[in-house]
């Protein structure tokens, strides 16, 4: 079974990737980031109530775990 998740699927906009020069990789990293904040925009209101629902737990001695590897464990580290 194939993952279904948009972030675990290959990207075809940057499938070129390393047939551009250095400006069109920025270029091209800059023009994805951008769809980052659309998406943000359209789940502010279930990313709010996350946030809600994490300061509660905090709040009433829960915790956080990080679970992963990569970035996410390397940003788990920081926090």
């Amino acid at each position: 079974m194939r993952d279904r998740r948009l972030t675990e699927k290959q990207n075809p906009n940057s499938s070129r990737i390393d047939e551009l020069d250095a400006l069109g990789i920025v270029d091209l990293i800059n023009t994805e980031d951008r769809q980052v904040a659309k998406a943000v925009r359209v789940e502010r209101e279930k990313i709010a109530l996350a946030l809600k629902f994490a300061e509660a737990a905090f709040r009433g001695g829960g915790r956080l775990i990080y679970v992963g590897a990569g970035t996410a464990g390397r940003l788990g580290v920081l926090d």
